[in-house]
Order: structure tokens, then sequence, then C-alpha cells
């Protein structure tokens, strides 16, 4: 989706028409797109081209998130995607991607997990000296990103909109308090970060490593 995406943007960006309010591809872009000039018929034909494009990778896109939302409602994985969905930020398909992705929780601790998905600091050690560097980078990058992706959510104010509240209606009454318990420390831990001037990407990393830390607590949880 993202070479149509591209070109579309670029177009734009030839004629100076630049999109400021708030997040591309939602509703309220998609009516700014319909909105705007292009001066030659060329360029509107190239615009309408991309668009169509683009909504047609949208609707491919749409159909696999719904079958793979069934196969997440009926699966062996089912138990654990449902416990998942309490945390911010883990949907139904992220929770199915990480329940797959990881398998055998039990095989894990709150503290390995994070090594297996490569969101652990690497460490330099000479004499005396202990250094660390970036993120091992290690195990299994889709489980990282999706973590990575999910723990932007744990920055803003912490609110149990009607979204949350309709994932928690399928989880136990326990893995609701802990994915309660879960998505505060996680936004406390943010604004300790925020406090302390992080940088947001480093801040990010690291709160993705506790995120999956409170996944795993969820994952192996009994009802």
């Amino acid at each position: 989706m993202s070479h149509p995406i591209l070109t579309h943007r670029e177009l734009l960006l030839r004629h100076g028409i630049v999109y400021d309010d708030g997040a591309a591809w939602t509703a309220k872009h998609d009516r700014w797109l319909l909105q705007q000039h292009l001066v030659t018929a060329a360029s509107r034909a190239a615009f309408d081209a991309e668009y169509e494009t683009v909504l047609q990778i949208k609707a491919r896109r749409d159909r696999l998130d719904r079958a793979i939302e069934q196969l997440a409602a009926d699966s062996e994985f089912t138990p654990v995607v449902r416990r998942l969905g309490c945390l911010r930020g883990v949907s139904t398909l992220t929770a199915f991607a990480l329940a797959v992705e990881i398998g055998d929780w039990d095989r894990f601790t709150g503290n390995s997990i994070g090594s297996f998905v490569g969101l652990v600091p690497s460490e330099f050690s000479s004499g005396q000296s202990r250094v660390q560097g970036p993120i091992t980078k290690t195990g299994n990058g889709h489980a990282r990103r999706l973590l990575v992706e999910s723990a932007w959510h744990h920055r803003p104010r912490y609110h149990v909109g009607a979204v949350m509240h309709g994932r928690w209606e399928q989880a136990s009454a326990v893995a609701r308090a802990r994915g309660d318990l879960g998505n505060r420390r996680l936004h406390d831990r943010w604004v300790r970060f925020i406090e302390r001037r992080k940088r947001p990407t480093i801040a990010n990393v690291a709160v993705a490593r506790e995120l999956a830390g409170w996944c795993w607590s969820l994952a192996v949880m009994n009802d």
C-alpha cells in the first residue's frame, strides 16, 4: 500500500498542496482530498487514478482484516487474544499476530520475553566497565514491531473508551483488572520519561519492552 500512497502524496506536493490537519487516511483526510483542485486535466487524471488505486488496496486490506478477525474469534488462540486485548494498543489483529508469533508463552518469563523479541539493550563490557547500547533487535522481528507500535498508544492520557470496553467484555474479570493495571502503569512510565525529557523513540522502546512483560502475564493467566 505504500507505493500508491507515496505517489499520490508526491503528486499533491508538486502542486504545493499539503495536508496538515491531523492524521492521514482518515474520513476527514479523505474529504480533504476530494476537495483539492488540480489545474490541468492530466494532473487530475493522474490524481484520480492513484486515488482509485488506494481505495482498491484499502478495500483489500479491510477484507483481509475481517478474515483475520474471524479466525481470531474461533481458534486455539482465542482465549489469549481476548486477554491481550485488555491492553491499550493491542487490537484483535495485533493480539492474534502476537499469539501466533509467540506460540508457547510458557517458555518465557516476564523478563525473558523482552529478549525473545529483541527489545533489551545490547551490552559492551571491558574490564570493570559495562556500557549499554541500542536494543539487540534479535529474535522475532514481527512481534517486536507490533509491540513498538502498540507502545505509542500508552503515551496519551489513559481513558477507557467504548472500544476498550468492548474488548474487556470479551475477557474475564481477572484479565480486565490486569489489563487496567497494565495500562495505568505503562502510561505512568511514559509520563516519567516525558518529565525526564527522554527522547520519544527511546522512551517508546522501553515502554514496549515493559508492554511485552504485561502481554506475557496476560497470556499465561488462568481465567
